[in-house]
This record gives structure tokens, C-alpha cells and sequence, in this order.
């Protein structure tokens, strides 16, 4: 791997029988290794040259292995920003070919990628360019990536991107989907659950937004899957204020110190506590009856016993009154 510092593998293997044996002399080097006398003295020469053997003052033919936190770790740096700028620079191009692209296009808002591969290939790539914000519709079945896989939240969130995600009743049915929320907003992510969203969505900085157009999910085959690329247009603007409008209506998901969707601490003395107060939030973020037992290890019943004390602490006849209740005394 000391090819990418520029080194050949001839250079790396002697530079390495160097630093294991401290000391060598070409003579040395080639009794260690498949080198001749004269290849092993002209490596030796040339990492010399490179900076990353000295040759004794006394005894030239001898060679020390210079540091490689010295001799390499520069190169290592040097070769980080390269790639660095060469990122900035694809980028750049990647941006000016879309701009003179939607220049010469008819004026259209919209393109339209197909096939998996390509909607996961924008999703990241929008996640990477982010410089602000990302707004995310969260449907349950993924369509291109899976939670697990979205390293490029994870890394846009320490970079202090804000996440604002909205996630769907049916989105909990899948037994690891609070894991994979937890994790989320452990690591920085704003998530708020409603009853059913209208659509998948990812919205970058608000210049730009991603729609799968499929009207199921897995089901369709991977490669015949269309979404939309939406850039800034009064379209793109209608589906801010759409994620903005859901946004006001969502039931806020919190992590307690425990590691659980639950809420903060409140003063209000009749309030739920403990395992009702994460049934409550659980309850509030849309997930059935049968998924919030398996969540809390209890039965249905036990589940629906809870609720109904929920909505006689709270002086309420249904669930949906029980929830605006919960949110509007800070229960959540």
C-alpha cells in the first residue's frame, strides 16, 4: 500500500526490511529478500534519495530507516489534500455541467433518473454536497437505500448538518425501525413521527429534492425504478411547504437516557412515568399495538390496558385526543 505514497513495491519491501531490521546494508537486504546485490543497493540509494533512509556517515554502505512518521506521514497529508482538491474539482465540474445542461435544456424543473442504482447514487451524493439542511419523507420498505446503510447522514451530521426527518406510521413496523431511529437522533438527527406521509422525499438545503416515483416499493424491479431530481422551481417550493406543513403536525421523537424513544422530564405532577411514558411516545409515533408490545415485551392486552388508563389520566375518549393531550402538556 506504500504505492500511494510513492513508492514503487520494490522501494516499500526494502523500506520495510529496513525499519524491521533498523540497520542494513545492501548486502543485508538482499539476503531477506529475492533482490540482487546491485537492485538491493540502488533501492537503498533511491530511498535515500526520497527521504526515507540515511546513509551512516562512517560507513556509507550502511543504511537507518528515517522515522515513517516522519518520511511518510507529509506524503500521507499531501496525497489526502490532492484528493481532496480533485473532489472539490469533480464537484465543481459535476455542478457547472449540470448548470450549462439545464441551460440548454426547454426550461424543465424536473429530471428523471432510472433504476436503483442511480436514485442510491444521487441520494449519497446529495448527502455529501449538503451544506445546511436535509429534509427526509420516511416511508416504510425502502426503496435504494436501506437505513443502515446511509453512512452519509452520520458523516453530514458531524460536519453540523441539520436532519429533519419525518417518519410514517407503517415505517414502525419493521422490528429494528426504532433502532435505527434511536441511532439517528442519538447522533443528531431532529425526527418527528405522523400518522401517513404522501411520498418519499429528500430535500438538500432547499435548492434541491429527490422523489422516488414508484407508487409501492420493493415490490417493483430495481432497474425500472424512476425518480425525480426537482431543483429550485415553484414545484420545489410547493414541496418545502409540504415537508413544512407535516413537519408542524408531527409528534416529536426523543431518546431518553435509556436509549428509548421517550421525552424529556416534565413538572406536571399526573404526568405518565417510566414504561407508560415510552408506550405513550411509541403510541404517538404511530406504531400499532402489536408492534409496541413487541417493542416493551408485553402482550396486546397489556398495550391496550395501558392506553386506556393513558386516556383516563389524560380525561380523554380517544387515542387522537390522548395524543394532542400528550403533546400539549409536554407528556412526550
Amino acid at each position: 500500500m506504500l504505492e500511494t505514497v510513492g513508492l514503487t513495491a520494490d522501494e516499500s519491501e526494502v523500506y520495510r526490511l529496513l525499519v524491521a531490521t533498523g540497520t542494513a546494508s545492501a548486502q543485508d537486504i538482499s539476503g531477506r529478500s529475492d533482490l540482487d546485490l546491485v537492485s538491493a543497493r540502488l533501492l537503498l540509494r533511491a530511498l535515500e534519495h526520497k527521504g526515507l533512509a540515511s546513509a551512516a556517515e562512517d560507513s556509507p554502505e550502511w543504511f537507518t530507516a528515517v522515522p515513517p512518521q516522519v518520511a511518510l506521514m507529509p506524503r500521507l497529508q499531501r496525497h489526502f489534500d490532492a484528493l481532496e482538491q480533485t473532489r472539490a474539482a469533480v464537484y465543481e465540474l459535476a455542478e457547472t455541467h449540470r448548470r450549462s445542461t439545464w441551460a440548454r435544456s426547454t426550461g424543465e424543473a424536473v429530471e428523471i433518473i432510472t433504476g436503483a442504482a442511480a436514485l442510491r447514487q444521487h441520494l449519497r451524493q446529495l448527502q455529501h454536497g449538503t451544506d445546511r439542511e436535509m429534509m427526509w419523507f420516511v416511508k416504510a420498505q425502502y426503496v435504494a437505500m436501506s437505513p443502515e446503510s446511509n453512512q452519509e447522514e452520520f458523516d453530514a451530521l458531524d460536519r453540523g448538518v441539520l436532519y429533519r426527518a419525518l417518519y410514517e406510521q407503517a415505517y414502525f413496523d419493521d422490528p429494528d425501525a426504532v433502532d435505527y431511529v434511536v441511532k439517528g437522533v442519538c447522533a443528531g438527527e431532529v425526527a418527528r413521527a405522523v400518522p401517513l406521509l404522501p411520498l418519499r422525499m429528500a430535500i438538500a438545503d432547499r435548492s434541491v429534492a429527490i422523489l422516488p416515483l414508484a407508487a409501492s416499493g420493493t415490490s417493483r424491479n430495481p432497474q425500472e425504478l424512476r425518480a425525480a431530481v426537482v431543483r429550485e422551481s415553484s414545484l420545489l417550493d410547493a414541496l418545502i411547504a409540504l415537508f413544512e406543513h407535516h413537519w408542524e403536525i408531527g409528534a416529536p421523537l426523543r431518546v431518553t437516557e435509556e436509549g428509548q424513544i421517550g421525552g424529556a422530564g416534565t413538572t406536571d405532577a399526573a404526568s405518565p412515568v417510566g414504561e407508560d411514558r415510552h408506550l405513550l411516545s411509541l403510541m404517538v409515533a404511530g406504531m400499532t399495538d402489536e408492534a409496541i408490545a413487541g417493542q416493551l415485551r408485553v402482550s396486546k392486552r397489556t398495550v391496550q390496558r395501558r392506553i386506556q388508563g393513558l386516556m383516563s389520566l389524560a380525561g380523554v375518549a380517544t387515542r387522537m385526543q390522548l395524543g394532542w393531550h400528550a403533546a400539549r402538556r409536554d407528556w412526550l
